[in-house]
């Protein structure tokens, strides 16, 4: 050690030895090349007090020593654990046995547990049932003392011992059952070979069966093949492992649905908001997955909504309340509104029944008899069919079924015709009417077919001409007769003609109004595509042209309206 780094205690304590013959340029030089042959490797290290040996790569505010320290010669002592300043830790035998202890006691104790009568805790933490009558006072059933484990001082490895407390005795079981599995694949092993032998078996005919027993050697594929773990397939034939870092079994949300007019996904934050079935019509309860938004808006987030919103409309009524700075208040605050909006309602609901009555019709029935819950069992066979018990009654509706007036044999609107409902049994378009059946559906037919008609015409007009000419007596028979001819003649041409055009009239209208259908339809089909497009990308409808509709476009569109509170609009 240099005499200017020493400290003046030991320099005056040792006065009387002779000082140390200062160094030399070349003794610097040799120290200098000697420390470098260290660090290159091509000289032995230094070596301490104790005899180990000191990196030559150390750092010198590391390797030197301070000055209270009092090291003599090179070492690394000071930055080892010192003896004198470590403090006594517990060691691992001094570890501590968990259970009951084998000794009960007859009477209770003074500040033992009520309940059980254990000395080692309180009634308020006993972990027993609580009794009807307690030990205390029953003064039987006591409860063993728990064995209470001393305060062990342990240190950093030791807080984090995992198998701290563990009895190395209770392996022993594990060791017998396998000792014991072993002896009886032993056995087995013998009386294998104990047959093969009785019966002439020899290796070779053993090679040639397909059916070949495997032994212990096959023992780790065995288990393997057993081995369910994800993300990792074993194939114990070519004795390989094949692992999947990535467990695929969730679904990505992009893939949830491939149409790009669904649910919109969000790469960069990964997140789809909208629920992307909303098209498909099922219920967001029913599905795995149905959107970022359903998530957030179930639970508590819909209660901590209302009371954000009760918090702002008080402060805006001059009640010094926030959610954020005062939850409890918030909360307490928002608890009794509830119960005084509720008391309220009761009053004005109490008001309403005082005065107009009507209590009776509000107290609610049992709930066994509004879900028509009952003890029947019902056993049913895999293909659907009853094994024991009865069949579930069909629930029927609160109107009336299967009753038919008047005679009739169907109900009022199972006939449609002209734009008019009526009875199928007799065709009548009167609902009080009384039923005719196949009669006055032939009378109904003939009165509406044209040749009834035209020869009723035809038959008015001839008794009013037989009229006249028995009062005109000038005109004669013949030529009476004559005419009559000749205006039967003309008739007949008037109404060829007229049945011709009407035929020809009724045809274009057919055609007409099948067209207007057909056109009613391709626009129902776009405004239902309209409606299910997003309303950002619908198109505008400025350019559409405005005119009165016809008397077909009329009719189709009757024909094609849904009639949402028509009972028979799903027969048509």
């Amino acid at each position: 050690m240099n005499a200017v780094s020493r400290p003046v205690s030991e320099i005056i304590k040792n006065r009387d030895v002779e000082e140390p013959k200062k160094r030399s340029r070349e003794d610097w030089r040799k120290a200098k090349e000697l420390e470098e042959a260290r660090k290159a490797g091509n000289a032995p290290a230094a070596v301490d007090e104790d005899g180990k040996d000191i990196n030559p790569h150390l750092p010198q505010y590391i390797s030197s020593a301070p000055w209270y320290f009092g090291a003599k010669t090179a070492t690394l002592k000071h930055q080892r654990p010192q003896p004198d300043r470590q403090k006594k830790f517990s060691q691992i035998s001094d570890d501590y046995v968990r259970g009951l202890k084998d000794s009960v006691c007859v009477r209770y104790r003074k500040g033992a547990c009520e309940n059980c009568g254990a000395m080692t805790h309180d009634k308020k933490n006993c972990l027993e049932r609580p009794r009807k009558v307690g030990a205390k006072y029953s003064q039987d059933g006591f409860a063993p003392d728990e064995v209470l484990p001393p305060k062990l001082m342990l240190d950093y490895d030791g807080k984090r011992d995992r198998w701290n407390g563990y009895d190395p005795t209770n392996y022993q079981t594990i060791v017998d059952e396998f000792s014991k599995v072993e002896e009886a694949k032993r056995q087995l092993k013998e009386e294998k070979l104990k047959q093969d032998y009785m019966s002439g078996e020899t290796n070779q005919t053993k090679e040639g069966n397909a059916d070949v027993d495997i032994d212990d050697d096959d023992d780790e594929e065995k288990y393997a093949d057993n081995a369910d773990m994800p993300g990792t397939k074993v194939d114990s034939k070519q004795r390989i492992t094949v692992r999947n870092l990535r467990i695929r079994e969730d679904t990505a949300k992009y893939l949830r649905n491939l149409d790009p007019n669904s649910a919109y996904y969000d790469p960069k934050t990964r997140a789809m908001r909208d629920n992307p079935y909303k098209t498909t019509g099922l219920n967001p309860e029913e599905l795995n997955y149905a959107g970022d938004n359903f998530v957030r808006y179930t639970g508590d987030t819909s209660k901590h909504s209302q009371t954000q919103l009760f918090a702002w409309q008080a402060y805006e009524k001059g009640v010094e309340v926030n959610l954020l700075a005062e939850p409890t208040k918030a909360e307490l605050l928002h608890q009794e509104f509830q119960i005084k909006k509720e008391e309220v309602k009761d009053s004005i609901k109490g008001g309403i029944v005082e005065k107009y009555g009507g209590e009776e019709h509000l107290e609610a029935l049992p709930k066994e008899l509004i879900f028509a819950q009952t003890e029947d069992y019902v056993e049913y066979s895999r293909q659907g069919q009853i094994i024991k018990g009865n069949e579930k009654v069909i629930v029927r509706s609160k109107y009336e079924e299967d009753v038919y007036i008047n005679n009739h044999t169907s109900v009022w609107g199972s006939y449609w015709s002209d734009f008019r409902w009526g009875y199928k049994c007799c065709h009548s378009f009167i609902k009080n009417s009384y039923c005719t059946g196949n009669v006055g559906r032939e009378a109904i037919k003939e009165a509406s077919a044209p040749t009834l008609l035209e020869e009723k015409i035809e038959k008015l007009e001839s008794s009013q001409s037989g009229q006249e000419s028995s009062d005109s007596k000038a005109t004669s028979v013949h030529g009476k007769k004559k005419k009559k001819k000749k205006d039967k003649k003309q008739k007949k041409k008037e109404r060829k003609h007229n049945s011709s055009s009407s035929s020809d009239s009724e045809d274009e209208k057919e055609r007409k109004l099948k067209k207007a259908l057909k056109a009613e339809e391709n626009h129902q089909k776009e405004a239902d595509k309209l409606l299910a497009m997003d309303e950002r990308k619908r198109p505008y409808n400025s350019m559409y042209e405005v005119k009165a509709p016809t008397e077909e476009e009329m009719e189709a569109y009757f024909i094609k309206r849904q009639r949402q509170d028509d009972p028979m609009a799903g027969f048509l």
